[in-house]
Formats: C-alpha cells, sequence, structure tokens
C-alpha cells in the first residue's frame, strides 16, 4: 500500500491490549513513534509489567489491509486522594500512531475506545499533552483543568552569560551576580539553623512516616507512599534518583525530602514532599535543596510543578523562575459528588506522570 492510498474509518480495528500476551505488538506499535527503541523494553517492563496498582489499560490500533500494529495509548493506574477520599485515577501515556496513519480519524478511534473502557475503571483520566494534540483531546471530551509550569533557579551565571559576553567577562560578571544573589538570599531567607541534610540512593522508609504524619490537602494528590517510590524511581529504567533527606537531626523524623535526578550541570527535582506541602514547603526546605545543590556543583535547579499561588510562593521567592508551561488536561469518567466540587487544589511533579 502507498502512502497517497486513501484510508477511511473500516481500515482500522481498535483491539484491548493484554500486556503480557501483546507486549511486542506494543513495541511494535511504539517503534518510530515513542522515544528511541533500546529503551522500549525496559520502558514498558517497568510501566507496564511491575505496577504496583495492577495492569495498565491498554488499546492497540491494527490497520485491516496490512494486517499491521499501527498504533497503541493506554492509562496507567494511580492511587490517588481527593479531600479524604481515594480517587481512582489513571494517567494517559505513550500516544502513538505511525507517521503514515496519523490522521484524525484512527487517532480519535483509539483514544474513544480507551475512554469508554476507563470508564468502568476509573473516575479521573488525566494527562499532559502536547500543544498540537490539545485539539484532538478536546474534541474527546478532555477539558484543560490547570497547566504545570517549569521553574528553574540559576545558581552559577556564568554558564548563562557566555551566551552573550566572552567567557573572561562571563566568568567575572557571573561571579560578581552570584555573589550578589547569594548576599540577597541570605538575608531574606528563612531564619534559624540549618536543617539536617543526608542524600540518600534509594528510598528511604522515614518516608513513609512523613506522607502519614502529614496532612495532604485538599488534592487530588498521588499517595507518595514508599510503595509508590520505589517502583516510580527506584525500580525505573530512566535516569537514576538520589533523595535529599531532611530534617532537624540526622537519625530523627524526616521532615522533608527532594528526589533528584541529574540533567548535565543541572539538578532536576523530579518530586518531593514536606511536612507543610500540603500549604506550600517551606523556605527552609528549599534553601537546604539550594545550598547541596551549589555545594555538588551544579549551575542550576529545575522542577515541574503544578500547584496554587500560594504553594507557589516559597519557590518564587527562593529566586526560581517560570520558564514554560505545559497543559493538564483530564476527564471525569464518573458523577463527581457535590461535595467534592469547586477549585481543584493541585499537587502535580514530573512524578505524577509515565517517565
Amino acid at each position: 500500500m502507498t502512502d497517497d492510498t486513501p484510508r477511511g474509518p473500516r481500515d482500522y480495528v481498535v483491539h484491548a491490549g493484554d500486556v503480557t500476551r501483546e507486549r511486542d505488538a506494543v513495541i511494535e506499535a511504539w517503534r518510530g513513534n515513542l522515544g528511541t527503541p533500546d529503551r522500549h523494553a525496559p520502558k514498558f517492563d517497568w510501566f507496564y509489567l511491575h505496577c504496583p496498582y495492577g495492569e495498565p489499560l491498554v488499546k492497540l490500533l491494527r490497520h485491516q489491509p496490512s494486517s499491521c500494529w499501527v498504533g497503541a495509548c493506554a492509562a496507567g493506574p494511580r492511587r490517588m486522594e481527593w479531600r479524604g477520599r481515594e480517587l481512582r485515577a489513571g494517567v494517559l501515556v505513550d500516544m502513538a500512531v505511525d507517521a503514515q496513519h496519523r490522521t484524525l480519524g484512527p487517532a480519535m478511534m483509539l483514544q474513544a475506545d480507551l475512554i469508554e473502557t476507563a470508564a468502568g475503571r476509573f473516575e479521573l483520566l488525566y494527562g499532559f499533552p502536547n500543544r498540537k494534540s490539545l485539539p484532538v483531546v478536546k474534541r474527546l471530551g478532555y477539558d484543560v483543568l490547570g497547566y504545570i509550569p517549569r521553574f528553574s533557579r540559576v545558581l552559577r551565571h556564568a554558564r548563562y552569560l557566555e551566551r552573550h559576553l566572552p567567557r573572561w567577562a562571563a566568568r567575572s560578571v557571573g561571579w560578581l551576580v552570584d555573589i550578589f544573589r547569594d548576599t540577597w538570599s541570605a538575608a531574606s531567607g528563612a531564619r534559624g539553623a540549618h536543617p539536617s541534610a543526608v542524600w540518600s540512593d534509594q528510598v528511604n522508609p522515614r518516608m513513609d512516616a512523613l506522607w502519614q504524619h502529614s496532612s495532604h490537602g485538599d488534592g487530588p494528590i498521588t499517595v507518595r507512599d514508599t510503595t509508590f517510590l520505589r517502583w516510580r524511581f527506584d525500580q525505573s529504567p530512566a535516569a537514576a534518583t538520589r533523595y535529599l533527606l531532611l530534617g532537624d537531626q540526622p537519625d530523627g523524623p524526616l521532615l522533608a525530602w527532594f528526589a533528584c535526578q541529574v540533567d548535565g550541570d543541572t539538578l532536576r527535582v523530579r518530586d518531593f514532599w514536606s511536612m507543610d506541602a500540603s500549604v506550600g514547603v517551606g523556605r527552609r526546605w528549599i534553601e537546604a535543596l539550594i545550598r547541596c545543590a551549589r555545594r555538588d556543583g551544579h549551575s542550576a535547579v529545575a522542577l515541574e510543578y503544578a500547584a496554587s499561588a500560594r504553594k507557589l510562593a516559597h519557590w518564587l521567592d527562593a529566586g526560581f523562575s517560570e520558564r514554560e508551561r505545559r497543559p493538564i488536561i483530564g476527564k471525569w469518567l464518573q458523577d463527581v459528588p457535590t461535595d467534592m466540587s469547586g477549585t481543584i487544589e493541585w499537587h502535580l511533579t514530573a512524578a505524577d506522570e509515565d517517565e
């Protein structure tokens, strides 16, 4: 079949995917459409076969004339809370359609079938589409529920100034800017003794105690216990994660943690929680993160975080600036109780996606 052969809805059939039997079919649909091929098998085995909350809901698109798998999409189960009750949620992941079949009809068929099946399993579907696919998901009944901004805090300005100045000048000016910023931060920051800060290469059991003893706010929010964190980070085939553990004493109760990954000279915060995170993680903990990142030689700290203005205030006060933002889309699959309606108090980070 040539690329200009007319195709219609009857040329395609959507199949329910079984993650055990149809592993190869899903990976075939990903090939050339999602990431790099050498990451497909490890990603599938981790996300689809070993999710602690059950198998993801998978849909496959077959092109009947060629008998080829030409598309796939999925919703991974997430354990969430919303205002004190459990919320059965599914995160939209791995939407892929071959370029030759990337017309509106097949993509809509695939997603519509996923929504229909998900209605019996999830209360909420949510995801982070790119802007090009936003019109498609809106046609399927998804709403834009908010945005997840990316924030950055520059620690060493010389690298950024080299884009506009000679290297010798950038280093000198950057050093002065760093000194000014550090002095300003020290003068305007949290008072009192610095917290104990320890790096861990794996999830620490004390993270469970912190989650259990802290307020979780109104949500929706993913349950951030060690079951989730071990699977999401320690078992993930993606970049290695280290955890900055903060408290008043090295062996005392854990009061805050940051799950971090190194990307070049940038320290990326992939997730975090603290005793006060439901109202806004304390400036004291953010400044400890910045000190540790600077001490370890990083030039910047970055994170993606969707939250209310109140929860973002301490990040902005600590010098983080918004760089860009992506939409958060969602679709309620069951009637929301009247006491659950109203403003959504998001706490979404990179951990709420699939990678």
